[in-house]
C-alpha cells in the first residue's frame, strides 16, 4: 500500500485516511484502486463493523487527479468515470455501516465519496465543493444522483452550476452532514444508538 492511503484497525473499525494533504489528497486511479482492494476485503472480513474514510490535518480528498483526467482522451474518460462509478456504488452497498468523517477540504470526487457513505460528519472547518464548473468537467462518480437526493434539486444545480464553497455549517443546514464535531473520526467511532 502507497502512502497515500493509511489504513487503521481500531476495534470493530477500519479508518481509512487520505494521506496526502500537501496536495489535497487527490483520488488518483492508483488510489481507486487501493479503495476498491479496501472495500472490497472489507465486505467479507468478519468482525468488522464499521469503515471510516478521513484525512490528515485539514485536507479530507480533493477528489479525481486533475493532472489524471488532463491526459485521457474520451475512451479513458469513460473508463475513468467507471472506475470511480463502482467504487462509489461499493462503497454505497457495503453491509458494513459506512462514515466519511470530514476533516476539511471535501472537493468533488471526494464529495461523491462522502455522498455514498451512510453518514457523514464534519469538523467545523470542513468546506464542501463540486468545482467542476470552473474546470469545465462535471463529476462522473454518483455525485450528480445522491446529492440531489440528499438536499434537493435546486440546491444540487446552485452547488454544481457555481461551483460554491459551502461551510459545515451551511452543509449541517442543507442536510448535506449529519453532525459538526470539533473530532469527526472519535464521533465516527461511537457506539450508533
Amino acid at each position: 500500500m502507497s502512502n497515500s492511503v493509511i489504513v487503521e484497525d481500531v476495534d470493530r473499525a477500519i479508518i481509512v485516511r487520505f494521506n496526502r494533504p500537501e496536495i489535497r489528497s487527490p483520488l488518483s486511479i492508483r488510489v481507486l484502486e487501493q479503495l476498491a482492494d479496501i472495500v472490497g476485503k472489507v465486505e467479507t472480513r468478519e468482525g468488522v463493523e464499521l469503515l471510516i474514510f478521513t484525512g490528515i490535518g485539514e485536507v479530507f480528498a480533493s477528489g479525481a487527479d486533475l493532472r489524471e483526467i488532463a491526459e485521457v482522451d474520451a475512451e479513458g474518460s469513460r473508463a475513468f468515470a467507471r472506475r470511480g462509478q463502482t467504487l462509489m456504488q461499493m462503497i454505497a452497498d457495503l453491509d458494513v455501516f459506512t462514515v466519511a468523517a470530514i476533516n476539511g477540504i471535501c472537493f468533488g470526487g471526494a464529495l461523491d465519496l462522502a455522498l455514498a457513505c451512510d453518514r457523514r460528519i464534519a469538523s467545523r472547518h470542513a468546506v464542501f465543493s463540486h468545482p467542476g464548473a470552473n474546470l469545465g468537467i462535471i463529476t462522473g462518480w454518483g455525485g450528480t444522483q445522491r446529492l440531489p437526493r440528499l438536499i434537493g434539486e435546486s440546491r444540487t444545480l446552485e452547488m454544481f452550476f457555481t461551483a460554491m464553497r459551502v461551510t459545515a455549517e451551511q452543509a449541517l443546514g442543507l442536510g448535506l452532514v449529519d453532525e459538526i464535531s470539533d473530532d469527526p473520526v472519535e464521533s465516527a467511532l461511537k457506539p450508533r444508538t
